[in-house]
């Protein structure tokens, strides 16, 4: 009698790999650079900005808060439209609409027409950074060629951060002002016409109607939150109309947190906010950016003002953290995240860039930059580079095609809000504290930067015991009897 063979189930292949993946990487990151490189390069170029369009020194914070408040509050919006219109249709959408606000920004006869227009970029700068960083969690397949990829990505990104100021003095020094806007366009279209190459997305959408009510309150409540945290710079922490967008944000966020779990499509599926690991990572991501900031305004007024260095100068001491921070992403990170865990790398990451913040409070009016500057820099962006990869892993892993888009934008909001939070506090307390130091200019504007430090530094500090907590995994099940073998670690 003939054996009948047993019927086997067919092996489930992994998607295909799209041989143009890495291209789109590198369009994609082009726009991640371009979004980061708009939120610093303009911070050199404010006086010359200020005394050409005549502006009052109390709407100057307009020029960074305008583009940044649309930014935030519009992440999350902007996450849901690409995961219902397609990712890669937002993306092309939002290139064009920044290459456009940038043109009008550039070209700006007043400083109203100014603030407008940096408001329109940072609604397309949402849309892009949303949209850009799905496009990369969906594009690479394999789990070791998404940790390069995301790597990669992200040094792209924080490159933009720092590079905006060396870009912003060289320009401003050499073409003015108006080329620190108008530069966005050519890098554009440059990563428009890329875009005609890349990869379709293939991933599914989600369908039904996306949920306005919590749209509003969502994006109002991080609209609301962010721009109290900007106020807070100029009016101080208990001005009534700082306490009222904080009190009212909060309101706001907690109201949105309760319409999630009653809509029938929400903007933010409670799903992916029940993962202890993505919770950590979104402390994580926003307390690095609190000190990424902190580090940024540090730096500037440390080299220009204690040190009398050039804006160009200045700029150009910037370039470690960019180099540092590309470097252990990519060959680092790269090889350690899957030996060692988002866990242990993010704790790593949070505890080492606040060594990088220690070392910062030491310095003294005379220091040298090569002995007591560089090495502060470099411990910071370690634990910078180290870190972030783990937490847009651990941030964007897990989570179902379709919702690709919001967890994205989630992960960015949590940076943007953390960022806001954290250039308001050390601004408001570098401020206070060096003006009630008496000494000279240098010496006070010092005591007021080492001071403020200490909070981002503190944050890191605490973050990083919190994000411990959280992303530890669950304990296993004890044997139910006596002499039950335990089972095997996992590898």
């Amino acid at each position: 009698m003939d054996a009948h063979p047993i019927p086997t189930a067919a092996p489930v292949q992994p998607p295909s790999a799209h041989p143009r993946r890495w291209w789109a990487l590198g369009v994609l990151g082009l726009a991640q650079l371009m979004i980061l490189l708009d939120s610093t390069i303009v911070s050199v170029a404010l006086p010359s900005l200020q005394t050409e369009l005549r502006m009052a020194d109390g709407d100057r914070p307009w020029v960074v808060t305008s583009y940044t408040v649309a930014f935030g509050g519009l992440l999350l919006l902007a996450g849901r439209i690409a995961d219902h219109a397609g990712r890669t249709r937002v993306f092309v959408a939002g290139l064009v609409g920044f290459a456009a606000a940038s043109a009008g920004a550039g070209v700006a006869p007043t400083a109203q027409v100014l603030f407008a227009a940096r408001a329109v970029q940072g609604a397309f700068a949402a849309l892009l950074a949303a949209s850009a960083l799905a496009l990369v969690a969906t594009g690479f397949p394999d789990p070791a060629e998404r940790r390069r990829a995301i790597a990669v990505f992200g040094a792209l990104g924080g490159a933009g951060a720092s590079l905006g100021v060396v870009l912003g003095g060289l320009l401003t020094q050499g073409f003015g002002w108006r080329w620190c806007l108008l530069v966005n366009v050519p890098i554009a279209l440059l990563a428009l016409l890329g875009a005609a190459w890349m990869p379709r997305d293939r991933s599914p959408r989600v369908h039904g109607r996306i949920d306005v009510s919590g749209a509003v309150l969502g994006c109002g409540g991080v609209t609301v939150l962010v721009y109290g945290c900007s106020r807070a710079e100029a009016d101080g922490w208990t001005a009534p109309l700082v306490l009222g967008a904080l009190l009212g944000g909060a309101a706001l966020l907690a109201a949105f947190a309760v319409r999630q779990t009653r809509a029938a499509v929400p903007l933010l599926p409670p799903r992916l906010v029940r993962d202890r690991g993505r919770v950590a990572a979104l402390l994580a991501g926003g307390a690095l950016m609190m000190a990424q900031l902190s580090v940024s305004l540090f730096l500037t007024y440390y080299l220009q003002t204690v040190l009398g260095w050039s804006a160009v100068a200045a700029g150009l001491g910037f370039l470690p953290i960019s180099v540092v921070t590309t470097a252990t992403a990519t060959q680092l990170g790269t090889r350690l995240l899957p030996r060692f865990g988002p866990r242990v790398m993010m704790t790593a990451g949070l505890a080492l860039a606040a060594c990088g913040l220690f070392q910062l409070t030491l310095l003294g009016p005379d220091s040298g930059y090569a002995t007591r500057v560089l090495p502060a820099l470099a411990t910071f962006a370690v634990g910078l580079g180290g870190s972030f990869l783990a937490i847009m892993n651990a941030a964007t892993s897990g989570v179902p095609a379709q919702d690709s888009g919001i967890a994205s934008a989630v992960v960015n909001s949590a940076q943007q809000v953390g960022g806001s939070i954290g250039s308001a506090v050390f601004n408001t307390v570098a401020a206070s504290t060096a003006a009630a130091f008496h000494g000279g200019t240098r010496a006070a504007t010092l005591h007021g930067f080492t001071v403020a430090v200490r909070y981002p530094l503190g944050t890191l500090l605490l973050a990083a015991v919190v994000t411990a907590a959280l992303a530890r995994p669950p304990a296993r099940s004890r044997p139910s009897r006596p002499g039950a073998q335990r089972p095997s670690r996992e590898r």
